[in-house]
């Protein structure tokens, strides 16, 4: 057989290498169209990721999360804070956000946030200290008010729900049973008391509120006061540890300082006659509970009406009520765990609302005869 010529045998070379860099090109072509889909996938997928992060959590949610950004608090533990309760979809996210848009100097504070605000309202409430969203009316709920009051003069009058709608609604024991899981740390087993009249008296914080749509829920309404009572409450949590003291305890307790005060040096002071009782095993005899054990308002008692015989009578029993009375501010409650250091016992108030305190009976007597009369 003749041998092939150098000539073929080049040809023959050339064709072979044509042939793998064929391949080898078709191999890189697969391979470089497999990296360019994958990218775009992976693009696609962060494009995506990012777009739903600078979005509302929630554009439909009217729940109220009430965040506390504690004093000193840098970027990182902010959005940290703010992607653990739920109001932002992720924390890498929204720090490259405000630093892209400059922004800086936020606020220390509680915050009630909703899951529909948006990136620009989020950063604005926490640089301005307040939530900076337009509500479509707000709801007050003055201090001093049962739950009661709140249902017929607020609830009733803002909102297009009864006040037995209200009160049936925060007397469900379902709904209320939900709210302890909710709100483990603030509704205790204390509220389910056999003498407690109203599981959430005292529990819904006086307060202006937002609302953010026509109709809200019934639940919204509620629960936006149980947030802030809390908010409100578990700040002074370490104080209360060290006390042995409970949230049922110091919402009872301020609610009798709401009703008899109305500056908050009064509300110190009183708070001295209370506790000078209780440390004495004496009575506290503060009128407000006699009034409202009798379930009706009344402008003066009289001899007979502090015999009135019921679990809230602070007359006929000694130590605080089963709960509270009515829903207590702010100053209350710190008037309760920072009260006046006094030897009071004794006090009353003239037509005005002034108060007169006295350290023994003799001298309330004299108070009585010279600032009331008969």
């Amino acid at each position: 057989m003749e041998k092939p010529s150098k000539k073929e045998i080049m040809f023959e070379r050339m064709s072979e290498k044509k042939k793998e860099v064929r391949v080898v090109r078709r191999i890189v072509l697969i391979v470089t169209l497999i990296l360019l889909i994958i990218i775009g996938i992976a693009g696609f997928q962060i494009y995506n990721y990012v777009s739903s992060a600078l979005e509302p959590v929630d554009p439909d949610s009217e729940e109220i999360i009430s965040v506390e950004v504690p004093i000193g608090s840098g970027l990182d533990s902010i959005a940290t804070l703010l992607e653990e309760n739920g109001v932002i979809e992720d924390a890498r996210i929204y720090k490259y956000y405000v630093k892209f848009n400059n922004e800086s100097e936020f606020q220390a504070g509680t915050y009630d946030l909703m899951p529909s605000m948006t990136l620009d309202e989020i950063t604005e409430s926490l640089k301005t200290g307040k939530v900076y969203r337009e509500p479509l009316f707000t709801i007050n709920v003055p201090e001093g008010l049962t739950v009661e009051q709140i249902a017929e003069n607020v609830i009733a009058e803002k909102t297009s729900y009864t006040a037995e709608e209200f009160l049936e609604k925060i007397q469900d024991p379902a709904y209320i049973e939900e709210l302890m899981i909710k709100y483990p740390d603030l509704l205790t087993e204390e509220i389910l008391g056999e003498d407690v009249r109203y599981a959430l008296e005292g529990y819904l914080f006086p307060a202006t509120y937002p609302i953010f749509e026509e109709d809200p829920p019934l639940t919204l309404l509620i629960e936006q006061m149980l947030s802030t009572t809390q908010a409100n409450v578990m700040q002074y949590q370490s104080v209360l540890e060290e006390l042995d003291k409970s949230p049922h305890w110091l919402l009872t307790f301020a609610s009798l300082l709401e009703e008899e005060a109305t500056a908050q040096a009064d509300r110190q002071t009183i708070a001295s006659v209370f506790y000078n009782r209780l440390e004495d095993d004496m009575p506290l005899q503060t009128d407000p509970t006699v009034i409202y054990a009798m379930g009706e308002h009344k402008d003066r008692l009289f001899n007979t009406d502090y015999e009135f015989e019921h679990p809230y009578s602070t007359y006929q029993n000694k130590g605080l009520p089963p709960g509270p009375i009515a829903n207590a501010g702010g100053s209350s409650l710190e008037a309760v765990l920072d009260p006046a250091d006094t030897d009071y016992f004794y006090f009353l108030a003239d037509s005005e609302g002034k108060n007169y305190f006295a350290k023994t009976y003799e001298e309330h007597l004299a108070n009585r005869d010279e600032h009331i009369g008969n």
